[in-house]
C-alpha cells in the first residue's frame, strides 16, 4: 500500500538545446500536472551550452520543481548525467535526454511498474529508431559488439533512458571511475532489472549533438571500460603472426635447401613488413587506450565542475 507520494527525480543533460527546451518544459509541466499523486524533482544539467540554454533553464527554475545545474564547461554527456545523479534526492531516479526522443510521459508508468514488481532498474529498449540508416546501423553493431566482448549483461538497444532505485544510484555515485558509461555501471550494479519497450520519436527540434566523434568516444568508453577482450585480441594476433612467421620461415628454409632457384621475395618481404607494422601499431593503440584511461584515473580530477545551481526562490 502506498502511504505517501512516490518521489521521482528526473535527470536531464542539456547541451545547446535552446530549440527544444520550450517543448521540453511544456511537456514536463504537463507531466507534473497530470500526475499529482507523484512528487517530482526535475534536474536540468547544462553541460556548458553556448546558446541560450542557460538563460532558459534559469527562467524555468523559478517557481517550479526544476533545478538547474550549470557546469563550468562542456564535460560530455556521461559526466553531465553523473552530475545530475549526484544531486538527485528522489526515491526513484530517471535519466532522459533533453531532445524528447524518449517520451518523459512514460516515466510515471515505469516508476509504478518498478514499485509494483519491486525491481531496482527498469531500462528503456527501443523497438524503433527514427534516425538515418548509418546511425541505426552503428548503434546496432555497437550494442552487439559490446554484448559479445563484455562479461556484463548490458541489454541490447538500451540507452541511458530508464529509472533506477535510490540504492542503485547511491552505488553508481560511489564508483570513482573517471570514464563514465552509465548504462554499463547500471548493469554492473546487478539487482533485479527489467526492460520497458517503447518507440523512439524524432527530435523535437534542433540537431543531434552526438556526432561521429562523440559516438566513437562513447563506444570506446563502453568497450575499454568494461572489457579486457581487446587486450586478449592483441595477444592472440601477436601469437598468430609469430606462428605464421615460423611456418613461413621454415618453408623458405626448405625451399632453399631443396631448390637451386633464387628466392624471389622482395614484394613478399615488403608486404609482410607493412602488415606486421600495422598490427604492431594496432596493438600499441589498444594498449594506449587502456593506459590513457589509467592515466586519467590516477590523476584524480573530477568528472565535472559546477559553475552554479539555480532553483526556485520558494524552495
Amino acid at each position: 500500500i502506498m502511504h505517501q507520494p512516490l518521489f521521482i527525480s528526473i535527470v536531464i543533460p542539456i547541451y545547446n538545446e535552446e530549440a527544444v527546451l520550450p517543448f521540453l518544459f511544456s511537456r514536463l509541466h504537463s507531466l507534473i500536472q497530470v500526475n499529482k499523486n507523484l512528487r517530482f524533482e526535475i534536474i536540468l544539467v547544462n553541460d556548458g551550452s553556448r546558446d541560450k540554454s542557460k538563460f532558459l533553464i534559469d527562467e524555468a527554475c523559478q517557481n517550479s520543481p526544476f533545478i538547474g545545474i550549470h557546469l563550468s564547461r562542456n564535460f560530455g554527456h556521461q559526466a553531465a548525467v553523473t552530475a545530475g545523479l549526484m544531486h538527485a534526492t528522489g526515491d526513484y531516479i530517471a535519466v532522459i535526454d533533453g531532445d524528447l526522443q524518449d517520451p518523459p510521459e512514460l516515466i510515471p508508468e515505469m516508476v509504478l511498474k518498478m514499485y509494483e514488481t519491486e525491481v531496482d532498474v527498469i531500462y528503456g529498449v527501443r523497438t524503433h529508431r527514427k534516425e538515418n540508416l548509418i546511425k541505426r546501423s552503428s548503434y546496432f553493431l555497437f550494442y552487439r559488439l559490446l554484448s559479445f566482448i563484455t562479461p556484463l549483461e548490458i541489454p541490447l538497444d538500451s540507452g541511458d533512458f530508464g529509472v533506477m532505485s535510490r540504492r542503485v544510484v547511491d552505488i553508481i555515485n560511489s564508483i570513482p571511475e573517471h570514464h563514465r558509461f552509465i548504462r554499463g555501471l547500471r548493469a554492473y550494479c546487478g539487482f533485479k532489472q527489467i526492460p520497458f519497450t517503447y518507440k523512439r520519436d524524432i527530435r523535437a527540434g534542433g540537431e543531434s549533438k552526438y556526432n561521429l566523434g562523440r559516438l566513437l568516444k562513447l563506444a570506446m568508453d563502453g568497450i575499454f571500460t568494461f572489457s579486457e577482450v581487446p587486450l586478449k585480441i592483441a595477444t592472440l594476433l601477436g601469437f598468430i603472426i609469430a606462428l605464421f612467421a615460423i611456418v613461413y620461415g621454415t618453408l623458405l628454409l626448405i625451399w632453399r635447401i631443396v631448390s637451386n632457384e633464387k628466392l624471389p621475395g622482395f614484394a613478399t618481404l615488403s608486404i609482410g613488413m607493412f602488415f606486421l607494422g600495422g598490427i604492431q601499431l594496432f596493438c600499441i593503440g589498444i594498449l594506449g587506450e587502456y593506459v590513457g584511461r589509467i592515466h586519467n584515473q590516477v590523476k584524480g580530477r573530477p568528472s565535472f565542475i559546477i559553475d552554479s545551481i539555480s532553483r526556485t526562490t520558494n524552495a
